[in-house]
């Protein structure tokens, strides 16, 4: 795994959730807004406190957690779905 020095997880900040260095920034609002299409500068723009390897950071984060994670999706027509 890249080195991830910039994603903190601390009970007493963010009730755990992961954080760009400690702030109260999530690793989720970052990539919510990454995926609504937001520019890596538009991020920037809104979160004045981020630089770009934050948000390149968390994008490996959520890379990382997405491949060492299985997760069953429900079956277009399957029954119960």
């Amino acid at each position: 795994m890249a080195q991830l020095d910039r994603i903190t997880i601390d009970p007493e900040i963010c009730l755990g959730q992961p954080t760009i260095r400690g702030m109260r920034i999530t690793v989720s609002i970052v990539l919510n807004q990454v995926a609504v299409g937001m520019s890596v500068k538009e991020v920037l723009e809104a979160y004045p406190e981020l630089e770009e390897e934050d948000i390149n950071q968390a994008l490996r984060y959520a890379a990382w957690l997405s491949s060492d994670r299985t997760k069953s999706l429900p079956i277009k027509g399957a029954v119960g779905a």
